[in-house]
């Protein structure tokens, strides 16, 4: 949240979405083109977790007065090389933490899953099947519990996958409780407890959701609750700062997550971040090489078997070993029929996900006990189907000069026993009875081409499909990657084997451009993805086929939707800016869409008038003009937030008469005054001790004011001014006048005066398509 609203999630629960409580616009002085009340009605409170939220924009502008020019040019060489050390440092901590935790998770979920399947195994060698039933649905039901409880009812923002708030943050969003100290406890204990019981869900996106919230709370910059004030530290008490090291913390989240330091780089720069500099690309490479060394060291401590049942494992999660492909045009043609038919069933994919969350949405927002209910039916379904199912599959006997046991005789292991005799394995059990990455490894193996059978893969494709559909969206963190890899996966192995004898591919090629084509078809991303699976597998030679089936899948899907973490962003209500205008805005200006009436401040303003101003609206920022005595005619002086008037008005620097009292000021306040406080804890109107006698005194209001404003003549087509807006990261853009004579400011263009929402219902005939 902005510093200066803090407005706890529970108590506008019951606002009308489409409130105007939380608007933040400026307002214009003329009379509206059509004959209506101009209120803008664009979203102003969102849903995050299961609570309805209020809208904050972010303030990633530089704000230009007198106190930080004053800061600035007092600012030694050793400060400057304090705070860039400090930048460094900390993309340091964030690389060293997520990557920790990454490790932790995977020991969790390896050992609390890794305990379950060996009682379960034991218990079906000893015949005893419906007891081995009772401790698999039993374990997962407490585990998913747990997980539940946790996000239910102490971080509801922390269920689902967390890339879309992401996103939307780091395109200047800031809903309450989406980076907390309680979101981050939550999202790792939560995604621990999720997966290991049995969820058809990844910890790959909580991940990236993870990454950011341990950025966030390392980029407060400082505390004085608990006494944290290095001087150093105030340097970071800015929106601006925190932006660059969210996505650092994001891209150490898909590094740490797939151990793909490049791809995670990729993702921020694709699909995460909403602006970019070159700086921040090697702050983000940086980060994703810490949290590389961190996994190998990590890793290479485990190959002492002290990790329990985590095992050996290494860099590469998904060697497909290293199998030369070697193909031809049917291959060519088969991988381009994957891309067609991995875009439409990606797309479907989006649509029932989407469907399933509004459905969900019914029940959650009823309260933490249907949550937590919801997830009791999930998780007694799943275990239902990973459990029963494999009854129906037939034995397979065990090939013959194996270099593992068969059938596996402990946890983890391709040739799962089940209730078969010796000498035979149910392969259909060997999927559904393991871990998800286990079941992803079995899936890309080229070893045995004929170990899973086709109607196998087929059960399991469906299984697959529609688990990971109906599971998203309950109260536990649950990322998307790992469902759609196992359904990709499992998808193109059934291709591969109906062309084994005509393809020069392995079944496990196919599997991995399988799960190639589903990601493409769901996430829409290309590059990162491409990227993300070469460091996954190990494998470069794939490159020219995992780009033509990632192009070709993304380019089919994108006919019918958008990609799933963009539909879950419109779908929370988070009023995103996306990176193209639409053709209607082409039909209109920038003086169209502002509303009015405008408020202004003189640039020494009559104390009374700021504070009823403050208490009747909700407005972050002010337009300030100079008028006679000051100047001869008025001008736009810039801009004031609101946050900074509360605290000039705290310091009581009044006056009886309108005077400059810019020098005084200068000595009295410091820019770090002004800095934003971390968390939401900024000062607030409520907090104000003004008596009757100072509402007729004067305060100087220039020290404060922002006076480089980004501005628009009100005659710029509404589609440049949003292109303008988006790229700037802005939070306020004055709109000015074409003609002179006339008031010096318009109005001011926020976020919200570029949604569609708002401007479909000012103008209903637009064609939304034009």
């Amino acid at each position: 949240m902005e510093g200066n609203v803090d407005i706890e999630c529970e108590g506008v629960e019951k606002m009308e979405r489409n409130g105007s409580a939380f608007e933040e616009r400026g307002m214009m002085n003329r009379e509206p083109l059509l004959s209506k009340n101009r209120i803008n009605t664009s979203s102003q409170i969102a849903i995050v977790g299961s609570n309805v939220c209020p809208i904050e924009s972010l303030d990633y502008e530089i704000i230009e007065n007198d106190l930080f020019k004053q800061d600035w040019r007092s600012r030694k060489k050793v400060q400057i090389f304090q705070y860039v050390v400090l930048k460094w440092t900390l993309a340091l901590l964030i690389g060293l933490a997520t990557g920790l935790v990454a490790f932790f998770n995977n020991l969790g979920v390896e050992n609390i899953a890794g305990f379950k399947f060996l009682l379960t195994s034991k218990l079906m060698l000893n015949h005893k099947y419906y007891q081995a039933f009772a401790a698999f649905a039993g374990c997962n039901l407490v585990l998913a519990i747990c997980a539940a409880v946790l996000c239910a009812y102490i971080a509801p923002a922390a269920a689902g996958s967390g890339i879309p708030e992401v996103k939307a943050y780091l395109n200047g969003i800031d809903a309450h409780s989406i980076l907390a100290p309680s979101t981050l406890f939550v999202k790792i204990f939560g995604s621990v407890l999720g997966v290991a019981a049995g969820f058809v869900v990844g910890k790959e996106g909580p991940m990236v959701h993870t990454g950011a919230c341990i950025a966030n709370l390392l980029g407060q910059g400082g505390s004085r609750k608990y006494h944290l004030t290095w001087k150093w530290l105030r340097y970071f008490k800015n929106d601006r700062d925190r932006r660059d090291l969210i996505t650092c913390g994001a891209a150490a989240g898909v590094a740490a997550a797939f151990r793909a330091p490049v791809g995670g780089v990729l993702f921020a720069l694709e699909e995460a971040a909403s602006w970019w500099r070159s700086a921040l690309l090697w702050r983000t490479f940086f980060t994703t090489a810490v949290v590389a060394v961190v996994l190998r060291s990590l890793i290479g401590f485990c190959r002492t078997g002290k990790c329990g049942l985590f095992g050996e494992g290494g860099l590469i999660m998904f060697d497909i070993n290293s199998t030369i492909p070697d193909y031809n045009m049917v291959d060519l043609l088969a991988v381009m029929l994957l891309g067609v038919v991995g875009g439409i069933l990606g797309s479907l994919y989006n649509y029932l996900v989407d469907k399933v969350l509004r459905t969900y949405s019914i029940v959650n927002e009823r309260g933490p006990a249907l949550r937590v209910f919801l997830v009791v039916i999930i998780s007694l379904l799943t275990s239902c189907c990973a459990y029963g199912v494999p009854w129906f599959a037939k034995c397979v006997p065990c090939p013959a000069g194996l270099e593992v046991d068969c059938p596996t005789s402990g946890r983890s292991g391709n040739y799962k026993n089940f209730q078969c005799p010796p000498g035979h394995y149910n392969d259909l059990a060997s999927l559904l009875l393991n871990t998800n990455d286990d079941a992803i490894r079995s899936l890309f193996s080229s070893l045995n081409a004929n170990e899973f059978r086709i109607s196998t893969l087929l059960v399991f494709f469906i299984a697959m499909y529609i688990l990971g559909i109906i599971t998203y969206g309950i109260a536990i963190p649950s990322g998307l990657f790992i469902p759609v890899i196992l359904a990709g996966a499992s998808y193109g192995r059934f291709v591969g084997k109906l062309l084994v004898s005509i393809s020069n591919l392995n079944v496990g090629l196919f599997a991995l451009l399988g799960a190639a084509s589903f990601l493409g078809g769901t996430m829409r991303m290309t590059v990162s993805l491409c990227v993300i699976l070469l460091e996954l597998t190990n494998n470069l030679l794939m490159l020219p086929l995992m780009m033509l089936v990632l192009l070709i899948s993304k380019s089919v899907a994108d006919n019918f939707n958008k990609g799933v973490y963009d539909q879950i962003v419109r779908m929370k209500g988070l009023p995103f800016l996306e990176a193209h205008a639409e053709p209607y805005m082409r039909q209109l200006v920038a003086g169209d869409v502002v509303s009015g009436p405008l408020i202004t401040f003189s640039g020494v303003e009559k104390v009374g008038n700021i504070v009823h101003s403050l208490r009747l609206t909700s407005h972050n920022g002010f337009p300030v003009v100079d008028e006679p005595p000051f100047l001869e005619a008025p001008e736009l002086c810039g801009i004031v937030l609101r946050s900074h008037l509360i605290v000039l008005l705290k310091g009581k620097m009044f006056t009886k008469h309108r005077r400059l009292t810019g020098t005084e000021m200068l000595q009295r306040f410091h820019a770090v005054d002004f800095a934003k406080a971390g968390l939401g804890k900024g000062p607030k109107v409520e907090d104000l001790d003004i008596k009757p006698e100072e509402m007729d005194l004067y305060v100087d209001l220039h020290p404060i004011t922002n006076t480089s404003p980004y501005t628009v003549v009100e005659t710029m087509s509404l589609a440049k001014a949003a292109v303008a807006f988006r790229q700037l990261g802005l939070r306020h853009l004055c709109v000015v006048p074409k003609t002179p004579g006339r008031p010096p400011v318009v109005g001011i263009l926020t976020r919200h005066d570029f949604m569609p929402q708002h401007i479909l219902g000012l103008y209903p005939g637009l064609d939304p398509h034009k």
